[in-house]
């Protein structure tokens, strides 16, 4: 699937519920399904700059795709991350670094985020491309 149709199907998902009490519970529940991140990984410096609440991010290259993993100690933030992390998750870097995330507009997200969650929200995105850019050049030298 591609990042859009991926996108896509998280637009049609989150179309099902008017209601904001509803998309909060919604990804509260994609949170929860969510593997559990290693405690291997849980270090500081897979720890996210900028958000809120912790989120560990690791990132792996496998076969030429870019494999993330997260977990967070916030419930919607948990959430917001296993979104990323399925829109992003086992591309090419040059996919990942293409990629323009309509969908976080699309469902409403960025307008009902408070303002620290949004730029948590921002900051594991660009996480997540800095992963992809360093993983790139190390394919590319």
């Amino acid at each position: 699937m591609t990042i859009n149709e991926i996108q896509d199907e998280i637009i049609e998902e989150f179309a099902d519920f008017d209601d904001w009490m509803d998309r909060y519970q919604l990804l509260i529940d994609l949170g929860s399904e969510q593997q559990p991140l290693d405690n291997k990984y849980k270090t500081e410096q897979n720890l996210i700059d900028g958000c809120q609440s912790r989120v560990w991010l690791q990132a792996d290259m496998q076969d030429g795709l870019v494999h993330f993993q997260a977990e967070s100690d916030a419930l919607i933030v948990k959430g917001i991350v296993a979104l990323l992390i399925r829109v992003l998750s086992d591309h090419t870097p040059q996919e990942i670094l293409d990629a323009d995330l309509y969908f976080i507009e699309k469902i409403g997200l960025r307008e009902h985020l408070s303002p620290t969650r949004s730029n948590g929200l921002l900051a594991m995105l660009k996480q997540m491309k800095l992963y992809a850019l360093a993983f790139k050049s190390i394919h590319n030298s």
